[in-house]
């Protein structure tokens, strides 16, 4: 099943809850704007390197529109818009005023030179600078791209149009972005996390955890659950993985993945494949890093009660029917992970005011969101005797719609 066939599934099960029309489903599920560009340019070695950039903007019935952008060899207009129209239910799910867009470059960064990944930034910005902005859509960092990216993005842009640099978020600090951005996403994982095991009447307190992916949002979270009194048992990266079923000591780990870029070889763990991670005998199981991780072929091997889904689509949709039935707590990505959108909107909103928070109002804001988001979706999910994927999608879908009808067609 595709990426858009799996976030059209999930908004299908919302949409038969609300009992929503044809013709609704239609309006909402429609891309407001969809953008392809070339991006050419002349590459290091002096050959000419030809790359396609995508920004689908998909709905802005509630603000300006909001999301990342991504550049990977595999990304496409599919991938894209299944991703912007995630962004338009997870801005609503935490009711942030926006809608929801996606962007990205097909190309591997990996092959490009800090100058290339400079030029092809700047390129693609000449091609779409007239459809973003702060009032009309604002990219933020994703795979593949970083805090420095979106200063090239900031500065690009700001040659069109002057000093904004609400145009985007996830800057450099020292160019106006929000301090704790960076550890935001995973941040907000650690608290979806304690939440739902407050619900399930444990303690993170001592709770065994395993994490699948140790980039950005993984080694946030593990660090921020740590420090909470979870012991972290177990996790991977794109090279391989570590347990240690008695806790691996996070704060040596972290220096370890800064002085050898992965987990593998840590003193005082032992190595454990992707497949054995997943079926890890924990209280929770925090998937990380891509899409399309738990399948109906390894669903029945989980043994984790409550899965967090820190990255974006990871459940395919036959896992999450087992899940249900196995009676796995499932909290999804459009709550789990928004709170890197969440820091997002603070970064915006301090832009457009020209005032700094401090880093303990970063957090306790994004606290206060990401809690008051979990317990509506909770108590959403309890009422209408459904799952919290479909409640958060209900909750989203809800806010859409009435702000669309309000607005007027």
């Amino acid at each position: 099943m595709s990426s858009i066939e799996t976030a059209q599934r999930y908004f299908h099960l919302a949409a038969d809850v609300m009992d929503l029309s044809s013709n609704m489903r239609t309006l909402l599920l429609t891309p407001l704007r969809e953008v392809k560009v070339q991006i050419a340019l002349e590459l290091d070695n002096g050959e000419i390197g030809t790359f396609i950039g995508y920004r689908i903007q998909h709905d802005k019935a509630r603000g300006p529109m909001k999301g990342g952008l991504r550049y990977h060899p595999e990304v496409d207009a599919e991938e894209v818009l299944s991703l912007a129209s995630l962004m338009t239910w997870k801005t609503a799910v935490v009711d942030l005023p926006y809608g929801g867009a996606k962007g990205g470059i097909s190309v591997d960064p990996s092959k490009l030179s800090q100058g290339e990944m400079e030029r092809i930034t700047r390129k693609f910005v000449d091609e779409i600078h007239d459809v973003i902005g702060p009032d009309k859509d604002i990219p933020a960092p994703d795979m593949g791209t970083n805090a420095q990216v979106m200063a090239w993005i900031n500065n690009q842009y700001e040659k069109f149009h002057g000093f904004n640099p609400a145009c985007v978020t996830g800057k450099p600090v020292e160019l106006h972005g929000a301090d704790g951005r960076e550890e935001a996403t995973g941040r907000g994982v650690a608290i979806v996390t304690e939440a739902a095991l407050n619900k399930l009447k444990q303690s993170v307190q001592g709770a065994k955890i395993a994490i699948q992916g140790f980039g950005n949002v993984g080694s946030f979270a593990a660090r921020i659950l740590h420090e909470m009194g979870a012991t972290v048992i177990a996790v991977s990266d794109a090279f391989g993985g570590i347990q240690n079923k008695q806790g691996l000591d996070i704060p040596k780990l972290l220096e370890h993945v800064a002085a050898t870029r992965k987990v593998e070889g840590f003193a005082g763990s032992e190595p454990i494949s992707n497949a054995e991670l997943l079926a890890a005998e924990v209280d929770v199981l925090i998937p990380a890093a891509i899409g399309g991780v738990l399948t109906k072929e390894n669903a029945k091997d989980v043994r984790a009660k409550l899965i967090i889904e820190a990255a974006n689509n990871p459940t395919m949709p036959e896992a999450d029917e087992i899940f249900e039935d196995r009676g796995i707590l499932v909290i999804p990505d459009i709550l789990a992970n928004a709170g890197g959108v969440t820091v997002s909107y603070f970064e915006w909103v301090q832009n457009q005011q020209y005032f700094s928070w401090d880093i303990e109002r970063v957090r306790a804001e994004l606290t206060k969101m990401m809690s008051s988001a979990f317990d509506r979706v909770w108590k959403l999910a309890t009422e209408k005797k459904v799952s919290p994927r479909v409640a958060a999608y209900v909750l989203g879908i809800g806010r859409v719609g009435r702000a669309t009808i309000l607005g007027g067609i």
